[in-house]
């Protein structure tokens, strides 16, 4: 009896101090703590001025709310900064769990651990304010009526039939670096990237780029999915897990989305 009373007020005591939930308690690198990864710098929308610690941005919110599921208040979440090509590496971690847009792949599955995904990427459209100004709207109808250009190696070509079925045949180029390079040229008038391809493209390397729209996840076959990366075999990982489909079976993670990749980026859904 008495050593069941002491174990009771043992756990009390730690329910109290750290809150974690049943899963979450003892697997962290420390205890009562949630220590998330981010990159040097993270950019947006994933992070907002690259201050992952007010919660703004799309995977700073996600941390936040993955956290607040395995019963962690927001002090209690401590972020930190890696490489992206560092974090991949084999070997010991210093994270519970980092998120830089890591795509699961089966090869980086071999040596880290993967969260299930909590983003699915989009296939949007990178065009030009000029092609804007000349009437271009976020609807298939108008889509159907620009010249597209797209790399001919890929599946872009298929599902740019697939999605828009243009009015002109699309141009065809080598890679994606001369279909930017066409799109700078006025020699096309728009392309299709995933959403986060098209949101570093239109800042930084097409000028007078714009991202005009987004296409829901489900009309891209085999989307990217982002997953939070972890060391390999962390038992956290069925934790996260649960947090992130707790999350997703709420809705929660969907008015995650919405709100930064959608709301804040300005990119308009294409019904």
């Amino acid at each position: 009896m008495k050593l069941m009373t002491m174990t009771a007020l043992a756990c009390g005591f730690a329910g109290a101090a750290f809150a974690q939930n049943d899963c979450a308690t003892g697997k962290t690198l420390i205890e009562g703590t949630f220590t998330v990864a981010t990159g040097n710098p993270a950019f947006f929308p994933w992070v907002l001025d690259d201050a992952p610690e007010s919660g703004k941005g799309f995977e700073a919110a996600v941390a936040y709310a993955v956290a607040a599921e395995m019963g962690f208040d927001a002090d209690q979440v401590t972020w930190v900064r890696t490489s992206f090509d560092q974090s991949i590496q084999p070997g010991a971690k210093d994270f519970d769990v980092n998120m830089q847009q890591f795509s699961i792949t089966p090869e980086r599955a071999q040596v880290v651990d993967f969260s299930t995904p909590y983003y699915s990427s989009a296939m949007a459209v990178l065009t030009t304010n000029a092609v804007v100004d000349g009437g271009a709207e976020a609807t298939v109808s108008s889509l159907k009526t620009l010249l597209w250009g797209a790399d001919a190696n890929t599946t872009a070509v298929p599902m740019l039939m697939d999605l828009i079925a243009p009015d002109k045949q699309p141009m065809m180029y080598g890679d994606n670096v001369d279909v930017t390079a066409a799109m700078q040229a006025g020699q096309i008038d728009a392309a299709l990237f995933d959403l986060p391809t098209a949101l570093y493209l239109s800042a930084v390397v097409v000028n007078d780029g714009v991202v005009l729209g987004q296409f829901p996840p489900e009309r891209s076959e085999n989307p990217d999915q982002f997953g939070m990366l972890l060391e390999k075999d962390n038992p956290l990982t069925a934790c996260v897990n649960a947090a992130l489909a707790a999350l997703s079976d709420s809705g929660k993670l969907a008015e995650i989305e919405a709100e930064w990749l959608q709301a804040t980026t300005g990119v308009p859904v294409i019904e």
